[in-house]
């Protein structure tokens, strides 16, 4: 499956958390459900965000975005991160609320069963789609799956708390309990919008791929050929390095071109899916000068 056959499914299973979880609530009367609820109606519009961003970042380039639209998937991140935040907010207005009004709970049996199946759906979906964001490194799969896993503890929470009420007969504990799981997910909100902001930033790679290719670097380096100004980036699922190759003066163009060929090749190799940009400079010409130049020009 495609990353956006997941997205896809994704909200398929959102829709039908939703209507287990407002049944649940509607039995129950406990606000622990209808925040729980609520956070998965919050998943519906997010997947579906996720899904638009993910086609968008599919795009080839163009004439107005000549390097393409691999950032649009951080713009789900962030739009999902928002979304939680607002959800939190409503949690905790329902929990004041029935704090200051308690209410005994119905059907508590039913309620939590009803609870008990979405959260499985929710974390087998969940798990497959972090690994698939892992393959493909897509920053919008990767939100709703962490999305969903907040959704899955939101609801062992609720669960345990109202299982707790059920033998101790505190009904403050219902809305105490749905004030934490509002809590919670601002936490997993504020992750999902700081790893927005990151990408949006230009990000540098992982500290692994970074070593891979400094790694690959170093096969080639010799007396009479070395880097610098080496710097990466990432972009959506895209990954770019860019860096200086020195080479002797008195090389032949053919060969240097045929030596940046090789250290281009061994890089994608290293890190699959890598974009290099190499500029051929020689031996006697330094990064600092260069960056000089191209300052003056500008």
């Amino acid at each position: 499956m495609q990353v956006s056959s997941y997205l896809k499914l994704s909200v398929g299973v959102a829709v039908v958390t939703i209507a287990l979880k407002t049944l649940a609530w509607w039995l129950t009367g406990s606000v622990g459900l209808l925040s729980d609820a609520m956070e998965s109606l919050v998943n519906v519009a997010g997947a579906s965000f996720a899904l638009a961003m993910v086609t968008l970042a599919a795009r080839p380039p163009d004439e107005e975005h000549p390097y393409g639209h691999h950032k649009a998937e951080y713009f789900s991140s962030g739009f999902e991160g928002v979304l939680i935040l607002v959800a939190a907010l409503a949690i905790v207005y329902a929990a004041v609320k029935r704090l200051l009004e308690p209410q005994p709970l119905e059907e508590l049996g039913m309620g939590l069963a009803l609870s008990v199946v979405s959260s499985v759906l929710n974390g087998v979906l969940a798990w497959a789609m972090l690994r698939k964001a892992r393959e493909h490194r897509s920053m919008a799969l990767e939100a709703d799956a962490r999305h969903l896993f907040t959704d899955v503890w939101t609801s062992a929470g609720v669960v345990g708390g109202l299982v707790a009420v059920h033998f101790t007969g505190w009904l403050w504990l219902d809305p105490v309990l749905a004030i934490a799981v509002a809590l919670n997910i601002v936490r997993e909100a504020l992750h999902l919008l700081k790893r927005s902001a990151d990408g949006l930033m230009d990000h540098a790679l992982d500290p692994q791929d970074q070593a891979r290719i400094e790694q690959t670097l170093q096969r080639f380096y010799s007396p009479q050929v070395r880097f610098d100004h080496v710097t990466t980036r990432r972009a959506g699922q895209r990954r770019f390095v860019d860096l200086h190759l020195h080479l002797p003066a008195e090389w032949p163009l053919g060969r240097a071109v045929a030596m940046r060929g090789d250290v281009e090749r061994a890089l994608m190799d290293a890190v699959p899916g890598l974009r290099a940009t190499i500029q051929l400079l020689s031996c006697d010409v330094e990064a600092a000068q260069v960056e000089e130049q191209e300052e003056v020009a500008s």
